[in-house]
């Protein structure tokens, strides 16, 4: 079984992507932060539809960090509830998925 896990979130702009990544890597919770953006969010909010230019954090880290991760974010974030979506990395190259558990 896989140890590693890819965590999205979506942040306000370049500026906060960037402070997130950076704190993740510098803390060794994440082996990796990928931020692509801005991209256009189309939701509903307080019964409102909202459209939005956003950044996506894509970031790689061992599952068993992924609870500290998120209580970072969320610790971090300027949305009142931010998007932070655990998925678990099935598989893929065996030796990039060591280097994000041994990584970080």
């Amino acid at each position: 079984m896989n140890k590693c896990v890819q965590i999205t979130v979506a942040v306000k702009n370049k500026r906060e992507a960037e402070k997130i990544s950076v704190m993740l890597i510098r803390n060794k919770l994440a082996a990796c932060v990928q931020v692509l953006g801005p991209v256009k969010s189309v939701y509903t909010w307080k019964g409102k539809i909202k459209k939005t230019k956003e950044y996506l954090c894509f970031i790689k880290a061992d599952k068993k960090k992924a609870d500290k991760i998120v209580k970072e974010i969320k610790r971090m974030h300027s949305y009142k509830v931010p998007e932070v979506i655990v998925t678990p990395i099935i598989g893929g190259n065996p030796d990039y998925l060591r280097w994000v558990v041994e990584g970080a």
